[in-house]
């Protein structure tokens, strides 16, 4: 189209199937092979565009697969990106920014990840809230999944809820301490997940947060 933008047309697209009808799963799992720059997550027959992250999310989220990655390396669990996508429920994929398996079943070829043992998010303004309600009510129910994480971007702060006994146990961790996770056998410190991070220049002022959408 003349005077319109190849961004702008994209953009486009992407809000038009966002407000479309419902598609199947079939159609979700088409569309994000016939568009591999792009990640959807579905639900209930909805899909939803993931929205790009700030330096601060993308290095955190980089550190701590990074941080798992080594941690694993030699054993059978394996550490994926928001690349991959996870079954959350029949109607219901995620892109968690960080997850680990340890099923042999995923892994190869596959694009599907089925039986996640931990899920790691970093919180970002415009998602923190879904990540701390709705995200954690399915992560919580899903079968596998043993510990999840919920990382700050906006300060060294780190929160765990694990499955012990049937039950959902919640924990802080700040910039001094170590996170162990029980349901992987490791542990690493905070200020690892941060590594790269200047706190006093990276972080958001308390009045830029105050302004940030969602805030």
């Amino acid at each position: 189209m003349p005077g319109v933008s190849r961004s702008t047309e994209k953009t486009r697209e992407l809000m038009a199937l966002e407000h479309r009808q419902t598609m199947t799963v079939e159609q979700y799992f088409l569309l994000e092979r016939n568009d591999p720059d792009a990640r959807y997550e579905y639900v209930d027959g909805y899909i939803y565009a993931m929205a790009g992250g700030t330096f601060n999310h993308d290095t955190i989220k980089s550190n701590i697969q990074r941080i798992l990655w080594g941690l694993l390396r030699t054993g059978k669990c394996r550490v994926y990106s928001s690349d991959i996508k996870v079954y959350i429920a029949k109607e219901r994929y995620f892109h968690p920014d960080v997850t680990v398996t340890c099923d042999p079943r995923d892994r190869g070829a596959g694009d599907l990840l089925q039986s996640p043992r931990l899920v790691v998010e970093v919180l970002s303004p415009s998602t923190e809230l879904k990540d701390r309600t709705w995200k954690l009510q399915n992560y919580t129910a899903h079968p596998t999944i043993e510990e999840y994480l919920l990382v700050s971007s906006q300060a060294l702060k780190i929160e765990l809820y694990r499955k012990e006994q049937n039950k959902w146990v919640y924990s802080a961790f700040g910039g001094n301490d170590d996170i162990d996770l029980a349901s992987l056998g490791v542990h690493f410190s905070v200020t690892e997940a941060y590594e790269g991070i200047d706190p006093e220049e990276d972080f958001a002022t308390r009045e830029e947060n105050e302004a940030l959408p969602g805030q």
